[in-house]
């Protein structure tokens, strides 16, 4: 029965359109969702608690500015169109029905006005058969919180896609307006959840030095010495010891500030990352130490190692276990820790963990120069090997701070290795390759080694092989020179052996040499040139791109979660006494030795191509890039995601952008790029390196780019760490000790029992237990992931030239998955399985759940 009201706007010669709302529950979307109360049941939303009012996109109001004419309002009501299903889990249909009145126009975007006390996820409004137009569907994709929160109504576009200078006249003081909204450079107090607003800061929230003088750590960013990528600003007060210290939440306080679109969308990563943080910081950590300071910290053996995966480890019926596995709340992290307790006190618990791949198939691979070689080309770190191009290999240290710190190899430490070949030939015939961790790590040397971590820095050689693998020539290991840093290092080199006492000292060589790629590779390789580098192109997006602009709808998908996790990271991981400095050889110098290496960070040199031209890994042939290792997974599979997405963002852009003057004409655009160097990365902004975007080619460039980063580039360095790391031995992450020297103890107890040495010296009992069970969550696919070629919305664009080049864009990936497959069949391709027998799959576009060892996410989302 339709009301009175409904019927008097009828009769005066008005339409009914109909519509439909989708709502996700809010405890599908909660990190606490079994301890929420979740209030907003469906009768919360009837009547008048949710207004819905259309803005129209071709009249104007003229007593009002000319903004578009707002449309009366409409409220939720049951949905009784039973043809709607309801698409997931959670997901709730509501109708709405608008009288519109034909002198209003074509709507381009709606206010929603929530009078519930209780905020919504807000996923979709469509309209169906709109009078002159059709269907209009609205992508929202919002926390929608009460009104008396915001001082603007919230709004939303339908899905249509303008530069900001060809917007429809009525809605560009509304587009204009969202944008100064998501900046909000007026709001000057902490920002809370229901805040929208996208800001920068440095990074001054890692440290607590209200707790202890020894958690300040020193402020990353706006500082030539210290410089680094901004973070999303959370302005919480400052501390008390220091004013330019940002004060922290308490560890178990996950609500560290973000705005809330930004925040895990579903509840499988939720679950995950929120409560495995705050499980493992908060309860793992404490409950083994009370456990292991009853018993040696160290394994007595690889057996035992081998027993965490096996048999699990032993442990007591104490109350700091009891409380660690109470605290474990979801059964996805009770499988992932595989912590069990019989009802039978008499019996102990077992901590269980997966077996990694490194040992799935032969416990003993990971030992053998072989894979060891093959990992620096299809582990994970694929990233670092590079052609060596002067022989011995020269420092660019200064030299009147550090000394001679170039290294100290000889024609005859590897001459016997070359298969006849001399030095210069293996040079000149690009045979030779290198993974230099020296100058990275040497300034910090000496203070690392003041710890309980007694590392080195390292150097090691590579010569490519008639059969394309790779063989270990030497490792160099170079300290501090005891006078002081500006005498140089001392430095020792190690040749490979494989009998006798020799063989043990090898393998602690490489044993050493890996604890420095491990390092490199969380700090550098992960955490610094994926996560840190791309938040600030989130921020940017979200300040100077309108959700209507071309740009944003190609990048957005990219940046999903990947501030959340950025937040969650800097709150458990990397603050000061966090579960990194912990578990990785910097310490508390981690994220200040990041900074160092930031400061020779290059955005053009971040692109595939160009960074394995930079390695030397590769030369330009004609119109083609040719490999030097012609077998080097990363890079094959690599080169064929990046022309993938190369060809996806031309295609895209080319529909946008005809010539050279659209691009210079967006004015959105050219604040967008603008802000991103001279704040997002400001302490890069005089670097003449940057593109300018002037032209369609930079742009095309730039966006593959930053896909790249975020999606292949953080699945190659991420998604294998359990896979490779999760047994330690294999990539350890901490040294205690010094290599053991002629006539000492150490060294005739290598004699005897080499094995029982190399695990008194590589990382502990404790934080191998703690590391490994952290790379466990941190390697596995949620259910919930949408993968490279892949949108969460099949009404994303309303271009049919948009989703037919995405689809072609989308086959192209399954092909190369077809092509991976293939290749990892051929037996002649010797470095993509190796004596582990583990595929490389790391590029492999998609995946199912868990670990997986394959999948490109589309974002930095874990």
């Amino acid at each position: 029965m339709l009301s009175d009201q409904v019927k008097d706007c009828l009769n005066a010669g008005k339409t009914k359109v109909k519509a439909h709302v989708v709502i996700v529950d809010k405890k599908a979307l909660s990190l606490n969702i079994l301890n929420a109360s979740v209030p907003n049941h469906i009768e919360e939303f009837l009547g008048q608690n949710v207004e819905l009012r259309l803005v129209s996109a071709t009249v104007g109001d003229h007593k009002n500015g000319n903004r578009g004419v707002i449309g009366a309002a409409a409220h939720l009501e049951p949905q009784r169109l039973s043809i709607i299903p309801k698409i997931v889990p959670f997901q709730k249909i509501y109708g709405a029905t608008f009288i519109i009145d034909k002198r209003q126009g074509i709507p381009g975007a709606i206010i929603v006005k929530n009078q519930n006390l209780t905020e919504f996820y807000l996923k979709s409004i469509t309209l169906e058969n709109f009078p002159g137009k059709g269907r209009i569907h609205f992508d929202c994709n919002s926390w929608v919180y009460n009104a008396n929160k915001y001082d603007y109504d919230r709004i939303f576009f339908a899905n249509d896609t303008f530069m900001a200078e060809n917007t429809p006249g009525p809605l560009r003081e509304y587009r204009a307006e969202e944008l100064q909204n998501l900046r909000g450079d007026n709001v000057n107090r902490e920002l809370k959840e229901w805040d929208r607003v996208y800001g920068y800061a440095y990074y001054n929230d890692l440290g607590s030095p209200d707790i202890n003088p020894s958690l300040a750590r020193p402020v990353l960013g706006g500082n030539p010495h210290l410089p680094y990528p901004r973070r999303g600003k959370t302005s919480r007060p400052p501390t008390k010891s220091d004013p330019k210290t940002e004060s922290r939440l308490c560890l178990a306080d996950l609500s560290i500030y973000v705005p809330r679109d930004e925040m895990f969308g579903q509840l499988k990563i939720a679950e995950l990352l929120g409560h495995a943080m705050k499980t493992v910081g908060k309860v793992l950590l404490p409950t083994l130490q009370a456990f292991l300071d009853l018993t040696p910290n160290e394994f007595d053996s690889l057996n035992e190692i081998l027993g965490l995966y096996e048999g699990g480890l032993p442990l007591p019926d104490i109350p700091f276990v009891r409380k660690f596995i109470q605290a474990m709340p979801f059964e996805l992290l009770i499988m992932t820790f595989i912590a069990q307790f019989n009802s039978n006190p008499a019996n102990s618990g077992v901590l269980k963990l997966p077996v990694p791949n490194i040992i799935q198939k032969d416990k003993s691979a990971w030992r053998t120069d072989e894979e060891f070689a093959r990992e620096t080309l299809a582990g994970v770190n694929p990233i670092m090997i590079q052609r060596l191009k002067e022989f011995p290999p020269k420092s660019s240290l200064d030299l009147s701070l550090y000394g001679n710190q170039n290294s100290t190899f000889k024609e005859q430490d590897i001459h016997d290795n070359l298969d006849g070949y001399s030095v210069y030939e293996a040079l000149q015939l690009k045979k030779l390759f290198i993974i230099d961790h020296h100058d990275a790590i040497m300034p910090y040397l000496r203070r690392i080694n003041s710890t309980d971590n007694k590392i080195y820095a390292s150097r090691t050689l590579f010569f490519l092989k008639k059969d394309g693998t790779l063989k270990p020539l030497a490792i160099e290991l170079s300290l501090p020179h005891p006078g002081g840093d500006n005498h140089g290092a001392v430095s020792t080199v190690y040749k490979p052996a494989s009998v006798g006492v020799e063989s043990s000292i090898w393998l602690l060589a490489k044993a050493y040499a890996l604890v420095n790629d491990s390092g490199i590779h969380q700090l550098i390789s992960h955490w610094l040139r994926t996560h840190a580098v791309i938040e600030p192109f989130v921020i940017a997006t979200n300040r100077q791109l309108s959700a209507m602009h071309p740009i944003n709808k190609l990048l957005a998908p990219h940046f999903r979660d990947t501030m959340h996790i950025n937040a969650q990271g800097r709150h458990a991981l990397l603050s000061a006494g966090g579960l990194l400095e912990y578990t990785v050889f910097p310490t508390k110098y981690a994220l200040e030795m990041s900074a160092e290496i930031y400061k020779s960070w290059n955005f053009v040199e971040q692109g595939l191509p160009a960074d394995l031209l930079k390695r030397g890994m590769a030369e330009v042939d004609g119109d083609k890039l040719r490999l030097i290792i012609p077998d080097y997974p990363y890079a094959v599979d690599g080169l064929a995601i990046w022309s993938a997405i190369e060809a996806w963002v031309r295609e895209y852009t080319a529909i946008y952008y005809p010539d050279d003057s659209a691009i210079k004409k967006d004015t959105e655009l050219q604040s967008w790029w603008k802000e991103l160097r001279e704040v997002g990365h400001g302490d890069h902004k005089h670097q003449s390196w940057w593109p300018t975007m002037t032209n369609v080619d930079n742009l095309i460039k730039s966006c593959t780019t930053i896909i790249w980063i975020a999606s292949a580039m953080h699945a190659a360095v991420n998604f294998g760490q359990y896979p490779y790391a999760g047994y330690l031995p294999n990539r350890p992450t901490m040294s205690r000790r010094f290599m053991p020297q002629p006539g000492s103890v150490e060294y005739e107890e290598l004699k005897k029992n080499p094995e029982k040495v190399l695990l008194k010296t590589i990382t502990s009992q404790v934080q191998t237990i703690i590391g490994i069970s952290l790379i466990e969550v941190l390697s596995n696919h949620t259910s919930d992931e949408l993968y490279l070629g892949q949108r969460a919305s099949a009404e994303w664009a309303n271009d049919n030239r948009v989703i037919e080049a995405f689809n072609r864009f989308g086959s192209k990936l399954k092909e190369i998955e077809t092509r991976i497959s293939e290749l990892n069949r051929d037996p002649d391709l010797k470095n993509r399985s190796g004596p582990a027998q583990i595929p490389y799959t790391l590029l492999s576009p998609y995946s199912g759940p868990g670990i997986t060892v394959k999948g490109i996410p589309n974002s930095i989302s874990i």
